[in-house]
């Protein structure tokens, strides 16, 4: 076998480095940091929660670079499942790949629900007399709309995607130059008694907060991973989507909050009452440059909102139909659309779950929906790609890797002590919810729909395991065989 990635399955490389970036900043830069300024500065309890923005950037860069290594050398759709099907297929057959699919069937929708949530938010700005029932039919709109869009080829999406992009920069930029215009540096770095006590349990409670707030809002770095087999020279631009799209969204999201605390009074964020508590952008805007402008800016972010729902599901819908072409998932998931191209089955499964968690987040909180997605995320995506990195490099030294992350394993152990500790304080960030003892009962869950598909499939620990190492780099006439 050469060198030469596996074939792509019926996906035509047509996104190139600029398309790949921009799917990328339109997924991290959605609604997420509109939202979540106000829940990042109750976490704190003043403006020094810039540190969680700050945290989660080095938590994402940590985990990013991984993503890069994995994605350059294993550029299939589908992202994880494809770097946990190759790492634990010696000891655990297809466990793996499935229960990460499993999972990535909840929380990927979940990421996408909260950009909804999000929309609707910042909707009741422009029409405040917006009833509950009325911003349910919306944000339900919304999401088939989305679905409806991506109902055609990728060809079409992309362009669609870069002008999303566009729209998004020009969000976030108008947000932070309203903000450079009436920035107070009294407002934005005059701290609470007691802000940076490190030994207080207090302080640490609202970093570990803090930080799964801020590694929400970069989540969206590794969404072309989910669909290598749709990008041209994989090798080289994967790793370079991932770290340019996560430096780029740092710079972004430290003068958007760093200028909006500046103008808006912090307490104002933490007053369920105010109109910043849920619309702090539009709230800049309308004290800097009148509510005019603020209406024109909301549009802008609203637009922002439904490009980050638009580019989660493109590269969501890919993961299931990797792991059910390979027979490690649902057999139904590996249908294409016979025209387009794309996973019609995988899509509106995402569709579907989308919607559902949409309507959770509208009837209990969005603090409670982030929470709940990362501890489902956390076991099977990024604990485990942790350790697939690793495996991989001493059980495929043949892989090729156009890109190594850098000071490995540095950032290996980083990400791992990142997602620990969001992981070990989601309980007490969320008391009464429970996320913790959720994201066990659904692996449980998946553990049993293992066995049951496992039985069916007659593969292992119903049958021999299959060790496919289609990527590794071989002599000509050497074949690979199945342990």
């Amino acid at each position: 076998m050469s060198g030469t990635p596996p074939p792509t399955g019926g996906f035509v490389r047509r996104i190139g480095l600029f398309q790949a970036t921009a799917i990328n900043m339109s997924q991290m830069c959605g609604i997420g940091p509109f939202v979540t300024i106000p829940l990042m500065v109750a976490a704190f309890g003043g403006p020094q929660a810039v540190i969680g923005f700050v945290a989660g950037a080095v938590l994402a860069l940590a985990d990013g670079l991984i993503w890069a290594e994995l994605g350059a050398s294993l550029p299939g759709s589908g992202g994880s499942y494809v770097y946990l099907r190759q790492a634990f297929q010696y000891r655990s057959g297809r466990l793996m790949p499935f229960l990460f699919v499993w999972t990535a069937m909840l929380f990927i929708p979940l990421i996408m629900s909260t950009g909804v949530v999000g929309f609707v938010q910042y909707l009741g700005y422009l029409a405040p007399d917006m009833g509950r029932t009325t911003g349910d039919l919306v944000g339900l709109g919304m999401i088939a709309l989305v679905v409806l869009l991506l109902w055609r080829g990728i060809e079409h999406i992309a362009r669609i995607t870069t002008v999303m992009w566009a729209v998004m920069i020009a969000s976030v930029a108008l947000v932070i130059i309203a903000s450079a215009t009436h920035f107070s540096a009294d407002r934005a770095f005059t701290y609470p008694s007691g802000a940076f006590e490190l030994t207080s349990n207090h302080f640490w409670l609202g970093f570990a907060a803090g930080l799964t707030i801020g590694i929400y809002d970069y989540l969206g770095y590794n969404t072309t991973a989910y669909m290598g087999a749709e990008i041209k020279n994989p090798g080289r631009t994967l790793p370079r989507s991932i770290i340019f799209s996560i430096v780029g969204i740092m710079a972004i999201y430290l003068l958007l909050q760093i200028g909006t605390l500046g103008v808006i009074d912090w307490q104002r964020m933490t007053d369920p009452g105010d109109i910043a508590s849920t619309s702090v952008a539009s709230a800049v805007l309308e004290k800097a440059w009148g509510k005019g402008a603020a209406d024109v800016v909301t549009v802008l972010i609203l637009i922002t909102a439904f490009a980050s729902v638009f580019t989660g599901l493109l590269g969501g819908s890919r993961v299931p139909y990797d792991a059910a072409r390979d027979r490690v998932f649902f057999r139904p998931y590996a249908k294409l659309h016979p025209k387009h191209r794309f996973p019609t089955l995988g899509l509106a499964t995402m569709g579907v779950i989308t919607a559902i968690g949409f309507l959770i987040g509208r009837h209990t909180d969005l603090a409670t929906l982030i929470q709940l997605l990362t501890t489902v995320m956390v076991l099977v995506q990024a604990l485990a790609q942790i350790a697939a990195a690793t495996v991989l490099r001493r059980r495929q030294p043949g892989l090729r890797r156009p890109y190594r992350m850098w000071l490995y394993p540095v950032p290996g152990f980083v990400a791992l002590v990142g997602w620990l500790v969001i992981y070990g304080y989601a309980d007490k960030n969320s008391p009464g919810r429970h996320p913790i003892e959720w994201s066990l009962a659904w692996l449980a869950l998946g553990c049993v729909a293992f066995v049951v598909w496992a039985r069916f499939e007659k593969v292992w620990p119903f049958g021999p395991r299959e060790v496919r190492e289609e990527y590794v780099e071989r002599p000509v006439g050497e074949g690979v065989g199945a342990a």
